[in-house]
């Protein structure tokens, strides 16, 4: 696999783009597009579909972004992002992001800007630099991965957008919702660095993202090379807690401080191996990648994966941005 790809400017982006051609916020993101590419004498393809249709639409755009030497481009919140760098990852071509979610940690991370004009105008004038990606047995992840808590955390707060609208406030309300009955609890045996365990969690959460640890004061010592999302990932565990424990680390993660309570675990990894124990394992783990939840089967590998992801955006080493992000749209 090659380290860099090259981008021929005289090619048609491939833009998709989760949402109905038609409707308002559509519009909105058109007008934007086409307004920058135009000013900058550059094409584009606008694919605008509907959520069933976004997995095809984005395979299809990604081998023509391939054949055509330029790249696909994800518009939207952290499900569209996910199921775009899906296709790019495999098509092995180039990927822009346009960011529309709430929290926004990929496109900051790494650089992009938070308004949707600007985001284009820097994909434009960007070559592709590798990224890390993780991996969840045949699925990649941008951010996160978790079971437990956390997908569960993941569909209440999808119910409570769908009849509240979409902001942090209501995100957070779905969150405390959520945490404040948390009950279930997980019984896996993980595996790595040649140690075995077995351990009771309410959530094993996975993070490919050092400013989404950081935010929650999460962060884990440094056991392997590099740092989560620069090398490897991180693993926080959440052992089984009472209401009142509960309240207080929600108090802790809101001030950045949730590493200092005792009942969280976090540690670094390259590869984690995941076994749940029955009756989990016989109908398949509930799973969240970057804000979508699906089911699969037992065991889990989870793991760094060799092959990055070429993204559209500054060169790494200039420092996450830190702007805010946007309340559109979070699990587009």
């Amino acid at each position: 696999m090659t380290d860099t790809l090259q981008i021929n400017p005289a090619a048609s982006l491939q833009f998709v783009i989760n949402g109905a051609s038609g409707s308002s916020d559509a519009d909105a993101k058109r007008e934007v597009i086409e307004a920058v590419l135009h000013a900058e004498g550059r094409r584009g393809d606008l694919h605008f579909c509907a959520p069933t249709e976004l997995a095809r639409v984005a395979h299809e755009s990604a081998r023509r972004a391939l054949a055509d030497h330029t790249a696909v481009v994800a518009v939207g919140g952290d499900g569209t992002l996910n199921t775009v760098a899906q296709a790019a990852h495999a098509a092995r071509c180039a990927m822009g992001v346009v960011a529309h979610g709430t929290f926004n940690y990929f496109a900051r991370t790494h650089g992009i800007p938070a308004d949707p004009a600007e985001a284009v105008r820097l994909l434009l004038h960007s070559q592709p630099v590798p990224v890390q990606v993780g991996g969840i047995n045949d699925r990649v992840f941008l951010v996160n991965a978790s079971l437990g808590l956390y997908p569960d955390l993941l569909e209440d707060r999808e119910a409570y957008k769908a009849r509240f609208g979409r902001s942090r406030g209501v995100a957070l309300l779905a969150a405390c919702s959520t945490l404040l009955r948390a009950q279930r609890r997980l019984r896996l045996r993980i595996a790595t660095g040649g140690t075995v365990r077995d351990l009771q969690t309410l959530t094993l959460f996975i993070s490919n993202n050092r400013l989404q640890l950081q935010q929650l004061g999460a962060e884990p010592e440094d056991a392997v090379a590099g740092t989560p999302g620069h090398g490897s990932l991180a693993a926080v565990v959440l052992r089984p807690i009472g209401t009142l424990t509960m309240i207080g680390l929600m108090l802790r993660g809101a001030m950045g401080r949730l590493g200092e309570a005792a009942d969280v675990e976090p540690f670094e990894f390259e590869h984690l191996g995941v076994t749940p124990t029955l009756p989990l394992r016989r109908l398949g783990v509930k799973v969240a990648f970057d804000g979508e939840v699906a089911t699969m089967r037992a065991p889990l590998d989870i793991r760094v994966l060799a092959q990055p992801l070429f993204l559209l955006g500054p060169k790494q080493g200039g420092g996450a941005v830190d702007d805010g992000a946007h309340d559109d749209g979070a699990s587009e």
